[in-house]
């Protein structure tokens, strides 16, 4: 493995913390975020049969050309309100929320906060 430059390393510090007390199931899955310089993903799992349940991001065929003027955060917010959306379809009500070592501010928070207006639960 390359050798990681000191904010890579602080965020999979904080990944490794924040995934030792969070853990999905069928009753409450987890919503895990990833984002990269453009675009942001977000997957419902359920970590006891190892399932992505549901999944959304920047580049899902619903969102591509809506996304395509739009800035970061506001990105993350068509994503945060697609996933919950696919979400209540399957019948999922409550997740465990994991940022998987990002901090909670801008697009991360954005994506929360767009799933629980939608009536997602986090």
């Amino acid at each position: 493995m390359a050798k990681l430059d000191r904010k890579q390393a602080a965020r999979l510090k904080r990944k490794k913390r924040v995934r030792k007390k969070i853990f999905g199931s069928e009753h409450r899955p987890r919503l895990t975020v990833f984002k990269s310089a453009k675009h942001i993903y977000a997957q419902i799992i359920d970590d006891l049969h190892g399932k992505t349940l549901v999944a959304a991001s920047t580049l899902s065929p619903e969102l591509r050309e809506k996304t395509a003027n739009l800035k970061g955060s506001d990105k993350a917010r068509q994503v945060g309100v697609l996933l919950a959306q696919k979400a209540q379809q399957v019948g999922i009500q409550k997740v465990a929320f994991d940022r998987n070592g990002f901090l909670y501010h801008g697009r991360i928070k954005g994506l929360a906060d767009s799933c629980r207006e939608q009536g997602l639960q986090l």
